[in-house]
C-alpha cells in the first residue's frame, strides 16, 4: 500500500480515530501447536492509548533485551483500508493475569493504572464458558454475554462499540465485521479453528486472533472411539428400533473392533490421542500426515492416502479446513476404502463430499458413518433447524441406516469448555492488559518480562505497524530521547509489532510520543501501558 494512502478518518467514542480497512479477504491457517493454559499469577499492566492505521512491509527485528516466550511458537501440520486512532482507553487497573516466564526470583510485577477513564467492553458470543466471563469481569471488563451466534448484519451494527469480542465456530468475522469494527483490538476464538475469520484482514488492521487448539481434544478422541464402538454395534440403529417398540436382537453386521485397523487423516494433537485410546483396545492404528511425525505407541505412519483408505476397517478425519482438504474425501476415495468400513468425520464440514457418502452408503460400500461437522450448520439450537433447507442432501443422510449425526458436539464437555474459557481468555487479557501475542495465530509472537513494582516511572509501547524498511528508525527516534529498558520485534507477512519497555516518562511525554508514533507512515496502531 502506497503512503499516500487517502485517509477517511472516523471517530469513535472514546476519541479515537481510524482509517477505513481494505483488508483482504484471504484467510491464513493457523497449525497444530499454540501455547496451553499455564497458571494464574500476579497483576499485570494495564492498556490506555491506541492509535490505529493500515499498515504494510517493515523488515525488522531488534532486541534490547528479550524475554523468554510464555510458550512456543505455533508449529503446523495436517492434525489438527485500516482506520487510524487517537484518544485514551481505560482498562482493569488489576487484571489477574499469567506470567508463563516469570520466576520466583524475578520482582513482583507492577499493578498499572489506565491513563483514560473508560471500560474496555467484551463481547461474548455462543455461550462461551461462564468461567470466562467471570474472569473477564473479575478483570474488570464490561461484559456483554449471548448465548446465540450474531449474523453479519448484526455484528456490524453491533461490533463498533465493542473492543475485543469472544466467539467459537458459528460466528462468522468477515471482511464487512472488521471493517465496522472501529474500537476492536482482539478476537477470541474460544474453540479450536479460526477459519471462522478473516485472519489476513484482520491482522491488516492491527488485531491479533487467538484460539485454543488443544483444550479439547481429549474430548473429540473420546467421541471418535465412542462412534467407533457404536457404528461396529450398530447400537444407534437398534437404540432406536427399541424407542419405537421394535425388539431386533440381531448379530449379522457387528463386530468387535479388537484386532481391526483405525485409519487416522491428520495425526495432529487429537489423532495422536486418540491413537493410543484405539491401542488400549487392541486396534491396529495406521496414519496419514502431509509431515513425518513420530507415532505413540505401535502406531504406522504410511506414506499415501490411498494406502491408509485400502487398509483401514475404520477412517477418521482430523484435519482443518484448508482448500487442499475440500472434498478430500470424494467418490475415488470411497472407492479405494475397503467394502464394508467406516467413515468418521469430526473435523470439519467440508472435508468430506457428503452427496458422495451418500452414494458410497447406499451402494452398501460403507457399513456406516458418523458426522459431526457438516458445511452448514444452524446459527442456534431447536426444532426444524437441520433440514434439506440448510442442506439439501440433509432428509437422505437422516433416512439411511447405521447413520450417527450428532451437532458439532465433539469439544462440547464440561471439562474442554472450562479449559477453552481459561486459555483464551487469560490470551486475551495478557494482550489488553500487557501487549503479549504469545500465541497469536495471525500475528507476530512478541512478549517482554513484566515491568517491576520498583519501577514507577517505566511505560511499555505497544506498537503495531506495516512490515516495511525504515519502521524502526522511526519509531527509535522518538524513543531516543528515554532510556529504553527492553524492547523486542518480530514480523509475520505485511505486519510487524514492536514492544518496548522506556523509563524516565512524565504525563507529557506519554502525549506527545503517542502522537509522534502514531504519525509515522508505517503505524496501524499504538498502544501505551502504564
Amino acid at each position: 500500500m502506497s503512503s499516500l494512502l487517502t485517509m477517511k478518518m472516523i471517530t469513535n467514542g472514546l476519541g479515537l480515530t481510524r482509517e477505513e480497512p481494505q483488508p483482504k479477504t484471504s484467510q491464513s491457517i493457523p497449525r497444530a501447536f499454540a501455547p496451553k493454559p499455564k497458571t494464574m499469577s500476579k497483576a499485570i499492566p494495564t492498556s490506555v492509548s491506541a492509535v490505529r492505521i493500515d499498515k504494510e512491509r517493515s523488515n525488522s527485528v531488534q532486541t534490547s533485551e528479550m524475554m523468554m516466550p510464555i510458550s512456543s511458537s505455533p508449529k503446523t501440520h495436517f492434525g489438527s483500508g485500516g482506520q487510524h486512532r487517537s484518544g485514551s482507553l481505560g482498562t482493569p487497573s488489576s487484571p489477574k493475569m499469567n506470567f508463563g516466564s516469570l520466576s520466583l526470583s524475578d520482582p513482583q510485577p507492577r499493578v498499572l493504572h489506565p491513563l483514560g477513564s473508560g471500560e474496555l467492553k467484551l463481547l461474548l458470543l455462543e455461550n462461551i464458558s461462564q468461567e470466562a466471563v467471570k474472569s473477564f469481569k473479575d478483570n474488570g471488563f464490561q461484559v456483554d454475554f449471548h448465548s446465540k451466534s450474531l449474523s453479519e448484519d448484526e455484528l456490524v451494527a453491533k461490533i463498533g462499540g465493542y473492543h475485543a469480542i469472544g466467539i467459537r465456530s458459528k460466528t462468522k468475522i468477515t471482511a464487512r465485521v472488521l471493517n465496522a469494527a472501529a474500537k476492536l483490538l482482539v478476537i477470541g476464538c474460544f474453540c479450536i479453528g479460526t477459519n471462522q475469520v478473516d485472519l489476513d484482514g484482520a491482522a491488516k488492521a492491527g488485531i491479533p486472533v487467538f484460539n485454543s487448539p488443544f483444550s479439547n481434544s481429549r474430548s473429540v478422541a473420546e467421541l471418535v472411539i465412542s462412534e467407533i464402538i457404536a457404528l461396529s454395534r450398530q447400537i444407534v440403529d437398534r437404540a432406536n428400533e427399541m424407542r419405537q417398540g421394535t425388539w431386533n436382537k440381531v448379530s449379522k453386521g457387528c463386530w468387535e473392533i479388537r484386532g481391526k485397523t483405525l485409519g487416522i487423516i491428520g495425526y495432529g494433537h487429537i489423532g495422536s490421542q486418540l491413537s493410543v485410546l484405539a491401542e488400549a483396545f487392541g486396534m491396529r492404528v495406521l496414519y496419514y500426515d502431509v509431515m513425518n511425525i513420530m507415532p505413540l505407541g505401535s502406531a504406522s505412519q504410511v506414506n499415501t492416502l490411498h494406502d491408509l483408505l485400502t487398509n483401514s476397517d475404520f477412517v477418521t478425519l482430523h484435519v482443518p479446513e484448508l482448500p487442499e482438504t475440500t472434498n478430500m474425501i470424494s467418490t475415488s476415495q470411497f472407492q479405494s476404502m475397503k467394502d464394508g468400513s467406516y467413515l468418521i468425520n469430526n473435523a470439519r464440514g467440508k472435508v468430506v463430499d457428503i452427496p458422495a457418502l451418500v452414494v458410497a452408503l447406499k451402494t452398501k460400500k460403507l457399513a456406516g458413518c458418523a458426522v459431526d461437522v457438516f458445511p452448514s450448520e444452524p446459527g442456534a439450537n431447536g426444532p426444524n433447524t437441520f433440514t434439506n433447507d440448510l442442506n439439501k442432501w440433509a432428509s437422505e443422510l437422516q433416512s439411511l441406516p447405521n447413520v450417527i449425526m450428532t451437532p458439532h458436539i465433539g469439544g462440547s464437555t464440561e471439562e474442554a469448555q472450562r479449559m477453552i474459557g481459561f486459555e483464551v481468555s487469560s490470551a486475551l487479557t495478557r494482550y489488553l492488559t500487557y501487549g503479549s501475542t504469545m500465541g497469536a495465530v495471525n500475528f507476530p509472537e512478541v512478549d517482554l518480562r513484566p515491568i517491576g513494582a520498583d519501577q514507577i516511572d517505566f511505560v511499555r509501547v505497544c506498537h503495531a505497524h506495516k512490515n516495511e524498511p525504515g519502521v524502526l528508525r522511526q519509531v527509535n527516534e522518538a524513543l531516543s530521547q528515554f532510556n529504553v529498558e527492553k524492547q523486542y520485534s518480530d514480523s509475520k507477512g505485511d505486519v510487524a509489532y514492536l514492544m518496548a519497555d522506556i523509563s524516565g516518562v512524565n504525563d507529557q511525554d506519554l502525549i506527545d510520543l503517542q502522537d509522534r508514533i502514531s504519525k509515522t507512515r508505517s503505524n496501524i496502531i499504538t498502544r501505551l501501558l502504564s
